[in-house]
């Protein structure tokens, strides 16, 4: 039987070329070569040299190093600055004609100068400003007062003066007062139209004036509302007892004593004005006039007769009538003479 031809099988695919082991051999180690890891090889080490702080502590330090010396600098500056201003004479207040003064009308110069007065000669950084505006708003007539320092060597006060809104009768002379009661000098030159208010003590607390002064407020508003404008009928506002109001009323035939007790003043004022020519012909002499009660009103109730002020001096009566305190008074009021209390029904 004959054999099956096939594919045949040289021998050097059984047996490579001697020459063929060495370029495998090559190839497997430059395989192994590269397939080696890294970490199996000997790498040769650099030396770095580090510092002992780190980079941003280093820049931190430099910052406050430089802050530090520029906080030297501007203390040695300020010190120097201020041991000039301390010691030169530029800085110094030479006489009153560097201390200006405005807003003056009833306080006096001289007054002004009797609290700054000692300043002249001073360094002007040396001068208490808070000191000397309390002291200039223990004047009467000053109400609010600033002081300020221009350099060198100037100062410049500014003087905000109180409102008189009535004369007060305190005592034995007759002053102006303000709304919160501040009693106050006359000046002696100016005139004022005001009722003189009866009733003030010169020792006792501002709150009792506050009190006083508002219940005379209350009073000149009620009579001038609308119009009216009674209060200029008005010389003496009787304070002394907040319970009963009196007010002295003058008329061509005498001034009249009039009650309005603690509220409802022009209500009771127009009462008044509405009977006091009929009262006037009804009765001899018209002194007082009591319209506290609802529906009565007494005529000539104060048969004590009314509580004597003590006389003013002539030293004061001048400057009162100087201040114009004789424009309320058309008729002098003499002795009252005492009538019988009557009761009138009210219309």
């Amino acid at each position: 039987m004959a054999r099956k031809s096939g594919p045949t099988v040289s021998q050097e695919e059984f047996y490579p070329p001697a020459n063929e082991p060495e370029r495998e051999g090559a190839r497997l180690l430059d395989l192994d070569v590269e397939q080696e890891p890294p970490f199996l090889r000997v790498q040769k080490r650099v030396s770095v040299r580090r510092g002992s702080l780190p980079k941003k502590t280093v820049t931190r330090l430099t910052w406050a190093a430089l802050a530090m010396g520029i906080v030297f600098l501007c203390g040695i500056t300020v010190a120097a600055l201020y041991h000039y201003g301390e010691r030169s004479w530029r800085f110094r207040i030479e006489s009153s004609d560097d201390i200006e003064i405005s807003g003056l009308q009833n306080v006096a110069r001289s007054q002004v100068m009797e609290v700054m007065g000692g300043d002249i000669g001073r360094n002007i950084f040396f001068v208490p400003l808070a000191q000397r505006r309390a002291q200039l708003e223990q004047i009467p007539w000053v109400e609010s007062a600033s002081v300020m320092r221009f350099t060198p060597n100037r100062l410049k006060i500014e003087i905000h003066e109180r409102t008189p809104v009535a004369f007060a009768r305190v005592g034995s002379r007759i002053l102006l007062t303000d709304e919160v009661g501040t009693l106050m000098e006359l000046p002696g030159k100016k005139k004022y139209s005001f009722p003189v208010i009866v009733g003030m003590n010169a020792g006792e607390p501002s709150s009792t004036r506050v009190a006083r002064m508002k219940i005379y407020k209350d009073v000149v508003s009620q009579l001038d509302s609308g119009g009216a404008r009674y209060s200029q009928d008005l010389s003496e506002i009787d304070l002394s007892d907040p319970d009963d109001v009196k007010v002295l009323v003058n008329h061509s035939a005498g001034e009249v004593l009039v009650h309005l007790g603690s509220s409802n003043y022009l209500e009771r004022y127009k009462i008044y004005v509405t009977h006091v020519q009929d009262w006037q012909q009804q009765f001899e002499k018209l002194e007082s006039v009591d319209l506290r009660y609802e529906r009565q009103i007494v005529v000539n109730p104060d048969l004590q007769g009314p509580m004597k002020q003590p006389p003013l001096s002539s030293e004061a009566a001048k400057k009162a009538m100087a201040a114009g305190l004789n424009q309320r008074r058309r008729h002098h009021r003499g002795p009252r003479r005492l009538g019988r209390a009557c009761l009138v029904p009210e219309q």
